[in-house]
């Protein structure tokens, strides 16, 4: 038994407590996306991750985490990137009901495979060419319901699971040069500094009620953040990937509770597609050790 891998129990109650607090998240942006801009709530959430970094770094004096080692340019990119895919997810739960978007985001290991054939130069087999196209065949469901597309939806939910998928293929590249902090660092540092250039356009003052829900979407992002590193020290990764998808149930019933949303047929039906095609993909890449953190840190 190693170092890292010792606990299976506490890894996978952090990675459930992990996605429990993203659909958290993520009610308080859709909350607050009725009355702030998405890069405004973009702010906020950067901006309270970044305030745990610069306790670690300046006052516990862990300034190893500055140091960049090798990729720069890789690193401001995943910075730059993340923050796009942050905004397009914001963006797209503003748009539709959480159970949906959650579905449509559940598409970015679809992606996965064809940027690393191309970018990464991996080998993608007949069996995952084929959970991909059957992947994609529920994503056609799910994008053509028997009442009125929303087309706008679709399209932010579809463009920040790509966004995902490429950062997701960028991060385990990073992997191999940088440390997980690091990167992480640099991202919460410079969208909060890209997201700040914007809020003279789009800033409103939050009300009083409004403060808190700022304050939890970052709080539940940083916190999220952190029970990733611990799930993934604790247990095999291919494990804690698979409770990403618990996510689908806390954004239905939040969904439900919150707004009276329900998914509608062709979500229940191309969802569990997507899904079962993602889980296939999962067990394939389980077994050659391609399933890493870097899955999940794209997203949160």
């Amino acid at each position: 038994m190693t170092e890292h891998k010792d606990n299976p129990i506490l890894g996978m109650a952090a990675g459930a407590a992990a996605f429990f607090l993203f659909a958290v998240m993520m009610v308080f942006a859709k909350i607050l996306s009725e009355t702030h801009h998405v890069i405004e709530i973009a702010f906020y959430r950067n901006l309270i991750a970044t305030l745990p970094f610069l306790f670690i770094i300046f006052v516990m004096g862990k300034r190893d985490i500055l140091v960049i080692q090798k990729k720069p340019v890789a690193v401001g990119m995943r910075s730059l990137l993340g923050t796009l895919s942050l905004v397009l997810t914001f963006a797209a739960f503003a748009a539709m009901p959480m159970a949906d978007t959650t579905a449509f985001l559940f598409t970015s290991s679809l992606f996965i495979p064809v940027l690393g054939l191309f970018f990464l130069h991996e080998k993608v087999g007949p069996y995952r060419w084929g959970a991909v196209l059957t992947g994609f065949t529920g994503v056609l469901i799910m994008a053509t319901p028997a009442g009125e597309i929303n087309t706008l939806g679709v399209t932010l939910a579809l463009s920040a699971a790509f966004m995902h998928a490429i950062l997701q293929t960028l991060l385990r590249h990073l992997g191999k040069f940088e440390k997980p902090e690091t990167v992480t660092f640099y991202f919460v540092l410079i969208g909060t500094i890209t997201s700040a250039l914007a809020l003279p356009f789009v800033a409103s003052p939050p009300t009083v009620e409004e403060i808190p829900l700022l304050f939890g979407v970052g709080l539940t992002g940083a916190l999220a953040q952190y029970l990733i590193s611990v799930a993934f020290s604790k247990a095999p990764a291919a494990i804690i990937t698979v409770f990403n998808y618990s996510g689908i149930i806390w954004a239905t019933l939040f969904g439900w509770v919150i707004w009276q949303d329900l998914p509608s047929l062709s979500i229940w039906i191309g969802g569990s597609i997507v899904i079962v095609s993602n889980l296939f993909i999962i067990w394939r890449e389980s077994r050659q050790g391609k399933i890493t953190e870097d899955r999940i840190r794209a997203k949160i």
